[in-house]
């Protein structure tokens, strides 16, 4: 991975989702491209979130509510209850803005592909959108992208 930026490995020509997408197209985009997340572009194409399956499995697996105990008549909260409100919030949303990650990390196309890898790694994300200086979407990063590149920097030496 010596001297490659991410412009170099990112995937480009992205597919996106807009907010008021509906979940079940979201999810069939997925299925069918075989891919685990899509940015998410407001009408002027600037980035706003991201929704992957990890977002739309709580459709799937429902909501636990937080635990508690009672003492003297007052509630007591062992867990944060604003998690479950978001937790409800996403089993319970119909559209890609109900469930999707607002303000996801994101990188930029002249970035170390090194220092990008070092983040994901650091946040263990496994996408990473580029985003211009105007905050479009112009590709993503993912895990793949980056062990692609490792692999192909291996045949390089090998072949030497």
């Amino acid at each position: 991975m010596t001297n490659k930026i991410v412009s170099d490995v990112m995937t480009g020509n992205l597919i996106t989702a807009k907010p008021e997408m509906p979940l079940k197209e979201a999810i069939k985009i997925l299925a069918k491209q075989h891919i685990s997340g899509l940015p998410v572009v407001n009408e002027k194409g600037k980035l706003i979130g991201i929704v992957s399956e990890t977002d739309l499995m709580w459709q799937a697996s429902g909501v636990t509510p937080p635990l508690y105990i009672m003492l003297l008549d007052s509630v007591i909260f062992l867990e944060n209850p604003a998690r479950y409100e978001k937790e409800v919030h996403k089993a319970l949303g119909e559209t890609v803005k109900d469930v999707m990650t607002k303000n996801p990390i994101t990188t930029a196309p002249d970035q170390s592909l090194s220092v990008a890898a070092k983040l994901m790694h650091e946040r263990s994300i496994h996408r990473l959108p580029v985003v211009n200086e105007n905050d479009e979407v112009i590709g993503i990063l993912t895990s793949g992208d980056i062990i692609r590149a490792i692999a192909t920097e291996l045949e390089k030496e090998s072949g030497e």
